[in-house]
C-alpha cells in the first residue's frame, strides 16, 4: 500500500511535490517536479541517490515531468527495511508511480537501476513509454563462485568506514552483507539465461547508452566482456538499439555524458509520439 498519492491521475497535470512515500515497511523519498510533459522516473545505481539524475534533468528541462527518488535505505531520508531483493525493487517503481498518479511513464535507469527499468519495461508494455538504459543491464554471466568471494571480501573490506558516510547519504543504510547480497543477487539475474529473455520480451522502444572502460570492483576488460552480451540482444529484439557508445566510465556517465542520456530519451518519447 502506498500513502502521500497527492498528485493528479493519468495524464493531468500533476503539482510540484517532495515528500515521502509510504509502501510496504517502509518510506520512499520522492521528488516530483510536476506539469504536463511525459513522465520521466529515473531508477538508481544500487547504492546511488536520486541526487546523481540532476544533470539529465536539467539538460532536458521543465518541458518533463521529473519523477526521482531514493530507493530503501539509499539517501538521507529513504527509511529501512526487511526487504532489499530485486522485486522489492521493481515494485517500488509502482508503487512511486501510483502515489504520484501517473499512469504511463518512460524510465530511465543506470547500472542497477537499468535492470530494474528493463523488468518493468517487459512487465508493464501497456504502461512502459520506453526505456533508456544506462550502462546496465547486459546478460552476461559474470557472476561465479570466485566472484561471488570476490564480492563478500570487498564489502567486508568496507565495513569500517560504511558507517561514517552513512550520515551524508552517500552510503546506504544496509549492512555491508546486505549490500554484498544485493550485488551477488544482480549477478545471478544479469545470467544470459536470466536477463536475456527479459530483454527480449520487451514491446517498447528502448535505448541504451553505453559507458567505457572499468566500473567499481572491475578489473582490465572484463565490464568491456560484460557489455558485449548486448549485441546478442540488439540483434534478435528491433525495439532494442544503442543510442550512443560515450567515453565515460560507469562510475562517471551521469556525470560527463548526461548530453547523450538526455538526447536518447527524446529519442525515446518521440517514438512513442510525445516527444518535446
Amino acid at each position: 500500500m502506498t500513502k502521500n498519492s497527492t498528485s493528479s491521475a493519468g495524464s493531468e497535470t500533476g503539482a510540484k511535490w517532495t515528500g515521502m512515500v509510504q509502501v510496504d515497511d517502509t518510506a520512499l523519498a520522492v521528488t516530483d517536479t510536476g506539469g504536463p510533459g511525459v513522465p520521466v522516473v529515473y531508477l538508481n545505481g544500487q547504492f546511488a541517490t536520486q541526487g546523481y539524475w540532476r544533470r539529465v534533468v536539467a539538460e532536458l528541462g521543465a518541458g518533463w515531468r521529473h519523477i526521482t527518488y531514493d530507493e530503501r535505505a539509499r539517501g538521507r531520508k529513504s527509511k529501512r527495511s526487511a526487504d532489499y531483493s530485486f522485486e522489492a525493487a521493481v515494485r517500488d517503481v509502482d508503487a512511486v508511480l501510483a502515489a504520484r498518479g501517473v499512469d504511463r511513464a518512460l524510465v530511465v535507469g543506470w547500472s542497477y537501476g537499468a535492470v530494474v527499468g528493463a523488468h518493468w519495461a517487459c512487465r508493464n508494455p501497456e504502461r512502459a513509454l520506453g526505456a533508456v538504459l544506462v550502462d546496465g543491464a547486459f546478460p552476461y554471466d559474470w557472476l561465479d563462485e570466485a566472484m561471488e568471494l570476490r564480492i563478500r571480501k570487498l564489502f567486508k573490506r568496507m565495513s569500517w568506514f560504511l558507517p561514517l558516510l552513512r550520515p551524508t547519504g552517500l552510503a546506504p543504510r544496509m549492512t555491508a552483507e546486505q549490500q554484498a547480497n544485493s550485488n551477488i543477487e544482480l549477478g545471478r539475474l544479469s545470467r544470459e539465461r536470466e536477463l536475456g529473455p527479459v530483454l527480449d520480451d520487451i514491446a517498447v522502444p528502448v535505448r541504451y547508452v553505453v559507458a567505457s572502460g572499468t566500473s567499481f570492483g572491475s578489473s582490465g576488460d572484463e565490464q568491456e566482456r560484460i557489455r558485449t552480451g548486448l549485441d546478442a540482444v540488439t540483434a534478435r529484439n528491433p525495439n532494442i538499439q544503442i543510442g550512443a557508445k560515450v567515453a565515460s566510465n560507469h562510475g562517471a556517465i551521469l556525470k560527463k555524458d548526461f548530453p547523450a542520456v538526455a538526447e536518447a530519451v527524446r529519442e525515446v518519447a518521440a517514438l512513442d509520439g510525445g516527444g518535446r
